[in-house]
């Protein structure tokens, strides 16, 4: 039997109140957008140049990282349900094999983004000006992007055990470092050494070994589990196998998600200089709305998967429900909220009369898009805690290209709406696959799906394909 730390309570408590798990993810999000603001600005202040570079290094960087996601999001849910089912006895392991994976990929990850990183820039057509602070920001942030890696993987293993708190405080105290590094290396007494974008580069590594090192002690100390190479012998195969069977659909979808938002602003680079920053524009300002459902959704998810693996599918049915329903009134009124200041905020961004009557009216149809919107982050994480990961998968790429796309490009470009042609083309998306996917969880299709099997459940699966 693995050893534990059972003197410590890492569980959730599926009756434990929404906003309780909510509110810190909430606020973690929501200081990380901010804090990010204010380090592009800190870099427009220092040269619009290396504001470019970096930009361009990250959409490359960020592309890549997905690839984490395929363990990390996955750990998350069966970490959840085990702990849910009270079977301890396997989460040392599965602690082990999400990391080790993890590590092993990212470190091959961050040996290619080292060695060619300037053949990956050379492909998103960098301009020449910038190509020495692109290569020099990812080569150092990239050369170590196996922290984050290591930081994303943990940070599923202690959200899913409830350790939310902790989450916000560490993300919120990394990006402390990182700003103040910043200012060191831009303006403060490192300034003289003329870095840039590599001093820039320099203090995110820096933040992200401090947060390596706390997030591991913290785990040492608090969670219910070890990390050990001594999990990985004989290798638990199983395990990485229900890993891998629920994190690629996501990262599939993900994957498949940001290829789309590629395509889509491609068609609207074509419709000019005041549609596209009113997108950017517009974009900010619906930020506030998706955080507040993506926290919801991920609390809800946590509660979710505790639920399934104690076979409290009635509880799990109805916290769903109970989720649902308010947050969509929430993120509805704060779209609402949106449209009636979008007047005043559009103008902090922009003088420009034409892009700000252009964003009321984009600002208007926000309030339709975030009614699907929530209803699918909430009830598609929720099924996906309970090991429904195909059907949501293969709807959001039909519905995403389908849509979407093809809709952003007739009603955008052919029927000449521009941006609102985009902007209605996205609301469709996500209110037709909210609609389907409240089908479904009414359903309970879902039900039966957890990836915690029992004695019972496991005789069962093995004399069904004998039984037909």
């Amino acid at each position: 039997m693995e050893n534990s730390k059972p003197n410590k309570k890492t569980s959730v408590d599926i009756n434990t109140p929404l906003i309780k798990l909510a509110a810190p993810v909430f606020v973690q999000a929501l200081l990380s957008m901010l804090i990010g603001y204010a380090d592009s600005l800190m870099l427009t202040r220092y040269s619009d140049t290396a504001v470019g570079a970096v930009g361009n290094a990250n959409n490359v960087l960020g592309f890549l990282t997905l690839a984490f996601t395929i363990i990390s999001s996955a750990a998350g849910v069966v970490v959840s349900q085990y702990l849910g089912a009270k079977a301890h006895d396997k989460l040392s392991r599965i602690y082990t094999v999400a990391l080790a994976f993890n590590v092993a990929l990212s470190v091959t990850i961050s040996l290619i983004v080292f060695l060619f990183c300037k053949t990956l820039l050379g492909f998103m057509q960098v301009p020449a000006e910038m190509m020495p602070d692109a290569v020099s920001y990812m080569r150092i942030v990239g050369g170590f992007i196996f922290l984050e890696a290591v930081i994303d993987t943990f940070f599923q293993i202690l959200r899913s055990n409830g350790k939310v708190v902790f989450g916000m405080v560490l993300s919120f105290t990394m990006n402390i470092i990182n700003i103040i590094g910043n200012y060191i290396f831009l303006y403060g007494p490192l300034k003289s050494l003329g870095l840039g974008a590599s001093g820039v580069a320099v203090s995110s590594v820096f933040s992200r070994i401090a947060g390596v090192i706390v997030i591991v002690l913290f785990f040492h100390f608090r969670i219910d589990g070890h990390i050990s190479v001594q999990y990985l012998f004989p290798f638990p195969k199983d395990i990485l196998k229900s890993l891998l069977s629920l994190g690629i659909p996501t990262a599939g979808e993900n994957i498949s998600y940001n290829i789309s938002q590629i395509v889509i602003a491609a068609f609207v680079n074509t419709m000019g200089l005041v549609a596209i920053n009113t997108k950017i524009y517009c974009g900010i300002l619906t930020n506030f709305s998706y955080l507040y459902s993506l926290s919801v959704a991920m609390a809800t998810q946590i509660i979710v998967g505790h639920a399934v693996g104690a076979k409290e599918y009635d509880l799990a049915y109805r916290r769903v429900i109970r989720s649902v329903v308010p947050s969509i009134a929430v993120s509805v009124s704060i779209a609402a909220v949106n449209l009636l200041v979008c007047p005043y905020t559009l103008a902090i961004f922009t003088d420009n009369a034409e892009a700000i009557a252009l964003g009321k009216q984009i600002m208007v149809i926000a309030v339709f898009l975030e009614i699907g919107r929530t209803c699918n982050l909430v009830i598609i994480n929720s099924m996906r805690a309970a090991g429904d990961v195909k059907f949501p998968t293969m709807l959001g790429i039909c519905s995403m290209w389908g849509i979407s796309v093809l809709m952003s490009f007739v009603l955008g470009i052919v029927l000449g709406l521009g941006l609102r042609g985009v902007w209605i083309a996205m609301a469709a998306d996500e209110i037709v696959r909210g609609v389907i996917v409240t089908i479904r969880w009414q359903r309970g299709t879902w039900r039966g799906k957890r990836v915690v099997k029992d004695d019972e459940e496991k005789e069962a699966e093995q004399s069904a394909p004998a039984q037909a």
